[in-house]
């Protein structure tokens, strides 16, 4: 089982920066993929940016050029810079991890943090 603690949002100025991190603890070897979610008022919640265990990336298209995802093995964490953020960005982001133990795939989801642009 793979276990995801989400920090580092917050309230920023239209054009201002955060970081977001992702750590995971537990059965971290059987992890695949790291993604990040957000989910707006009142919208559903829809993929951010993804890294795959072979170093594979993608990000919608809303946050191309904004947005870094990012990784550091050794502490097991995951980062999603963001950059120039809008109020549309605003949203609780929520980590999902992708674990596969023998041939079973499992979802592991943390908490959300909040991230919240005044314009």
């Amino acid at each position: 089982q793979v276990q995801l603690v989400e920090s580092g949002g917050g309230l920023v100025q239209t054009g201002g920066s955060l970081r977001l991190s992702c750590a995971a603890s537990g059965s971290v070897f059987s992890i695949t993929a790291v993604s990040w979610y957000r989910q707006g008022p009142g919208k559903q919640r829809e993929l951010v940016a993804r890294i795959t265990s072979d170093g594979g990336i993608l990000y919608t298209d809303s946050v191309k050029g904004r947005f870094t995802i990012s990784r550091n093995s050794a502490k097991n964490t995951v980062y999603l810079q963001m950059n120039r953020l809008k109020p549309e960005d605003t949203a609780t982001y929520y980590c999902n991890a992708i674990s596969v133990i023998s041939a079973y795939s499992r979802d592991s989801w943390g908490q959300g943090t909040q991230v919240t642009v005044s314009s």
